[in-house]
């Protein structure tokens, strides 16, 4: 029997076919450059390196109603890393979430499109969560409630490698595992990078995947550029039963303009002359 908000309503068409994907995320990464060239200083590394993530998120895997954003039963997704907006806006963009000519705003005066996502911009911002750490822990109490209503509503959360520093990501971690939350999946962007350099001058991180394993979750590595690879790691852990899902997803900062790829600057200066340099690259790209 279709549970709760299911019965008279299908999702918008959700793309399966890599091709296409690939041609999403290719746009995904021309609009970044977009959104961040007219101030020159934006979070531009870490959105190209994300921009095959975000279009398998939001073109494949998610159960949303671009007509009815508020959908009850629709999935959510928890940027937890709050600054990387010019892919997330991006893409809400793309997928017809947010007006496109809003989103030209990103970073002026009074445009609710802020370098943080906010819920200044509307419901389709879950959550605020400019203090980095916090997101796992709003997406717990979001997929304990549609546990609770009997929806099938899944939540998923995008995190930052660098964001495993906080305590918090592990005493959420150690909560979702002991619930059993099936309808949870935690998706870590693990390009390596954080406002220091490198993540292993700061803390080392790894094994990430067997820490989560020994918290009671399924878990797994992708890589974050094949995207049949992303597809068919959602898919298992959509058909995961009584455990979270955790993927952790090498990403690699730059990705798609060869002179950037690599790079570890967490806020990249990007002089008009780089821009143009990026624009050209990925106007020649025919898969990034």
């Amino acid at each position: 029997m279709p549970r709760n908000g299911e019965a008279d309503r299908q999702p918008a068409r959700r793309v399966r076919d890599p091709a296409e994907l690939a041609e999403v995320a290719l746009r995904l990464r021309r609009k970044v450059i977009e959104l961040v060239a007219p101030t020159g200083q934006g979070y531009v590394q870490q959105g190209l390196g994300a921009a095959d993530l975000f279009a398998v998120l939001y073109f494949a895997e998610l159960r949303l109603d671009p007509a009815d954003p508020d959908w009850i039963s629709r999935d959510r997704l928890l940027l937890s890393t709050a600054h990387n907006t010019a892919i997330f806006y991006a893409t809400l963009a793309e997928r017809g979430l947010v007006p496109a000519d809003a989103i030209a705003g990103y970073c002026k005066d009074g445009s609710p499109f802020e370098v943080n996502a906010s819920e200044r911009v509307g419901t389709v911002i879950e959550a605020t969560c400019g203090s980095l750490g916090q997101g796992l822990s709003v997406g717990i109490g979001m997929a304990l409630a549609a546990r609770r209503r009997g929806d099938s509503a899944r939540i998923y959360v995008v995190l930052g490698d660098g964001e495993l520093q906080e305590g918090q990501v592990w005493e959420a971690a150690l909560l979702a595992g002991s619930l059993g939350l099936d309808n949870l999946c935690l998706l870590i962007d693990d390009n390596r990078m954080q406002v220091e350099g490198h993540v292993d001058t700061v803390v080392k991180l790894e094994p990430i995947a067997g820490k989560f394993a020994s918290f009671g979750w399924a878990q797994d590595n992708v890589d974050g550029h094949d995207i049949s690879a992303l597809i068919g790691a959602l898919d298992r852990a959509r058909t995961t039963t009584g455990r979270p899902s955790c993927l952790v997803v090498r990403t690699l900062p730059g990705k798609g303009v060869p002179a950037l790829e690599g790079i570890l600057a967490h806020n990249l200066k990007l002089p008009e002359e780089v821009a143009a340099m990026a624009r050209e690259a990925l106007a020649t790209e025919n898969r990034p």
